[in-house]
């Protein structure tokens, strides 16, 4: 009787969750990029594209033309095949190659942070369609929390505490919660244990990595503001105007005192 009662109530409460999440808009199956590190990586795929379409379509017009030439015109036929070898490089070409989605292993074979970033950021992008819509929301914010402190670490020391603690951050801690979460069966994510839902825990690890993103990026920022800082008091003492009096030239009197010309 207990063990009806309780999946009667973990059947109610996945009902629950998934009117929320029709009242919410459904859940988002989109990919649009979560961040400009991995936006760049699209555009770049992008680029690629273009660039094959184009290489395909000036040799299938090359091909026709040389064997017009060739065979003194291509009739009909020939121009109907060419016509089919052009869009067919185009549609093969839209797409492919697709934007390859590092795996979980290569995101952290690399020394550059910028690239680091991008790279956690595809890799959330391809695992938020299956996520739950509160750690969506989550997610969204991470990205941009990483294009913020992408940019600092690519003007930091890399043997900087902050920098090395940001790497084990990003490129491990976080992909190991999302990957923790997808080994919990579908049907068991909703299910109490041990006070909390598996999709619980993945939003409230996922909200502590957020925070602590941002406390990352202010203790980042705060070495940029005092050097802000330092730099500002030293060019008000340098150009103060006591300084400016005492050392530059009195130009003004000496052109006073000169002789008139006649």
């Amino acid at each position: 009787m207990a063990d009806s009662t309780h999946h009667s109530d973990t059947i109610l409460r996945s009902a629950r969750a998934s009117l929320d999440e029709n009242r919410r808009g459904g859940r988002r199956v989109d990919r649009q990029p979560i961040g400009e590190g991995s936006a760049r990586l699209r555009r770049r795929n992008l680029v690629n594209r273009l660039k094959l379409i184009g290489a395909a379509v000036l040799a299938i017009l090359v091909a026709a033309m040389v064997a017009g030439l060739v065979l003194n015109g291509i009739g009909f036929a020939g121009v109907m095949l060419t016509a089919l070898a052009l869009l067919v490089a185009v549609l093969v070409f839209s797409n492919f190659p697709k934007v390859k989605v590092p795996r979980r292993a290569d995101l952290t074979r690399t020394s550059d942070a910028r690239q680091l970033v991008a790279r956690t950021e595809l890799w959330l992008e391809h695992q938020r369609p299956a996520l739950p819509a509160p750690a969506v929301t989550l997610v969204d914010r991470i990205g941009v929390q990483l294009d913020a402190l992408g940019l600092q670490l690519e003007t930091i020391d890399p043997g900087h505490p902050a920098a090395a603690e940001t790497r084990k951050l990003v490129g491990e801690h976080l992909p190991e919660t999302v990957d923790a979460w997808r080994r919990v069966p579908a049907s068991l994510r909703r299910e109490d244990h041990a006070g909390a839902t598996a999709d619980d825990r993945l939003s409230e690890s996922l909200g502590r990595i957020s925070e602590e993103l941002d406390r990352v990026t202010r203790q980042l920022a705060d070495g940029a503001l005092d050097d802000l800082a330092v730099r500002t008091r030293f060019l008000e003492y340098r150009y103060s105007d006591g300084e400016v009096a005492g050392d530059t030239p009195q130009i003004a009197p000496q052109i006073a005192t000169q002789p008139e010309k006649h």
